[in-house]
């Protein structure tokens, strides 16, 4: 049997703002029923203005972004100008489609270029859309209902955040397969970008639970209180019970076979 790969069992989403882009995901990485890993970092580099969040096999999509982000910046040092979103989006169709779904890589990415914020939804086969708001992994689903209630176009930068957070969160407490923190990362058309790790806690501090649960004082029962209900008394299977008193009989005397050969 061959080993199984870890799948990220995901909750990511990105909508467009009016200023740029927000991108939000959460930290829980499973390998089957299990949660390998708390805090997963799932927004991935691709250049100084184009980030990529990742679903599907771990191993996959940080592999597949490190890759084109190496030939992003390659491509930079050669032309002398920032990167284009439709260039990394158009290097990650083509490695995606070259394998034919065989790389497990569902990706959404996000940036500002000279033509404004751009968010595209990658399937591991290769296809894509162009969208204001999408959700994708495991959670997608809890995420797009918050998504599809309350986005409004031209949102400012804290409504949009705040709206991504939410929808991360619906996916948190929805979905097994997401889970622990919220990160959230903000691309804006100034050209400044925020990177918030851990941004929120979704699941809360342990210590916060421990100090709401008041342990009950420990239970000593003084001398006497204890009461015995029963006792049995379950002899070793080699010894015979003793006849009744004043009887001779033969069954009340227990021999071995040392006495008999002596």
């Amino acid at each position: 049997i061959l080993p199984h790969a870890w799948k990220t069992g995901t909750t990511i989403v990105g909508i467009v703002y009016k200023d740029g882009i927000v991108l939000g995901a959460d930290t829980r990485a499973t390998g089957g029923s299990e949660v390998v890993d708390k805090n997963c970092e799932k927004i991935h580099y691709l250049a100084p203005n184009i980030y990529c969040c990742g679903a599907g096999t771990a191993a996959d999509t940080e592999k597949t972004t490190d890759l084109i982000a190496s030939n992003l910046e390659l491509m930079r040092l050669s032309s002398g100008t920032p990167s284009r979103i439709v260039t990394a989006l158009t290097l990650l169709k083509r490695l995606l489609f070259k394998y034919q779904g065989n790389v497990s890589a569902a990706l959404i990415l996000g940036g500002v270029d000279i033509h404004g914020p751009h968010l595209y939804c990658i399937q591991p086969h290769g296809s894509s859309q162009r969208l204001p708001y999408t959700t994708m992994g495991s959670g997608s689903l809890a995420a797009m209902a918050v998504f599809e209630s309350r986005y409004t176009e031209d949102l400012d930068e804290l409504p949009a955040i705040e709206l991504v957070r939410d929808a991360i969160r619906a996916g948190i407490f929805n979905d097994l397969g997401s889970g622990s923190n919220v990160d959230i990362t903000v691309i804006r058309k100034d050209g400044t970008t925020t990177q918030n790790r851990n941004y929120e806690i979704a699941a809360g501090y342990s210590s916060t639970y421990k100090a709401k649960f008041n342990p009950p004082e420990k239970l000593i029962p003084p001398p006497g209180t204890t009461f015995v209900i029963d006792e049995i008394y379950k002899p070793h299977k080699n010894v015979k019970p003793k006849a009744s008193e004043g009887s001779s009989s033969a069954g009340s005397i227990v021999t071995s076979d040392m006495d008999i050969a002596a």
